[in-house]
């Protein structure tokens, strides 16, 4: 079982002229701590659930190239793009860049998205869920083809594009891993069977999380892809403190995730800018869930 950190609030004491400092000391405690993987939401306005649209919030793929040039090891990716909110040839061209200038650390997030309200805020064009779906399948397939180095006309049901050239390429071979955020049955867990490297699901119930990845084992099977191919990934929201029932309740609950299925757990943490649950977490969750 790995574990990844998502960061989801900025409103840290002083914000936001200690935005960037507190950010640099978070990802490198994250990467101090043997974290496999660290994300930022793709989001302009804050989401509902965690604070009103005034919070801060920073611009994703330009707080991942900060993130790159203060951690070492650490994977990087936004957890996840909306497909609506860039041109799908510039997007991998974005994700491309932060995998070449992280040394090979970049995931690729994606999903249908689904945050109207930001969208047409700020001029985003945000089509019909159907319309959003292909648009989504498009960019998954131009990825592939792009970072197959193939340069010949790119035509999807929305996107085309005449000339999809991409140097440099990225240095994570054959291609930076694609997550598909998302439990949709019908259409998001098909995508991933059909085009992604990793899906991401909500932990909730763990009989639900049971039968979306058994969804997705018959989507596999239906396109003719190993199921094992597909990293399996749950995000949730913990508390660590010093107390050991604290850590010994992560532990648990990596346990019980790591026996449905899950192999990669990733958490946010509402006081995260304190540091020192990070340096728990690195100090007695990560050893102790490496072999689940």
């Amino acid at each position: 079982m790995k574990l990844g950190l998502q960061i989801v609030r900025f409103d840290w004491p002083g914000s936001p002229a200690n935005i960037g400092p507190t950010l640099r000391d978070i990802a490198r405690a994250a990467d101090d701590a043997g974290l496999a993987s660290l994300w930022v939401m793709d989001h302009f306005y804050q989401i509902p659930g965690l604070g009103p649209v005034e919070d801060p919030m920073l611009e994703a793929y330009a707080t991942l190239g900060y993130l790159a040039s203060v951690t070492a090891r650490i994977r990087l990716g936004t957890m996840v793009t909306g497909v609506v909110y860039r041109h799908p040839g510039i997007l991998i061209k974005t994700a491309t860049t932060l995998d070449v200038l992280s040394g090979g650390r970049a995931y690729f997030g994606i999903g249908a998205a689904w945050f109207e309200r930001e969208a047409l805020g700020l001029g985003v064009p945000f089509p019909s869920k159907k319309t959003r779906f292909e648009l989504l399948e498009d960019t998954l397939r131009a990825a592939h083809q792009m970072w197959a180095g193939q340069k010949a006309p790119f035509e999807g049901r929305h996107v085309h594009m005449a000339e999809p050239v991409l140097h440099p390429p990225s240095l994570t071979r054959p291609h930076p891993p694609i997550l598909v955020g998302g439990g949709g049955e019908r259409k998001t867990l098909r995508l991933v069977a059909q085009y992604a490297d990793a899906c991401n699901l909500f932990t909730g119930n763990l009989d639900m999380l049971r039968h979306k990845l058994d969804v997705l084992r018959r989507h596999c099977d239906d396109v003719g892809r190993p199921y094992d191919d597909i990293e399996r990934t749950v995000l949730g929201s913990v508390a660590i403190g010093r107390s050991a029932p604290s850590v010994s309740k992560l532990i648990e609950t990596c346990r019980r995730l790591a026996e449905v299925g899950i192999q990669h757990f990733i958490v946010s943490i509402p006081n995260v800018h304190k540091i020192e649950p990070l340096e728990i977490l690195g100090r007695e969750i990560v050893p102790a869930v490496a072999e689940l």
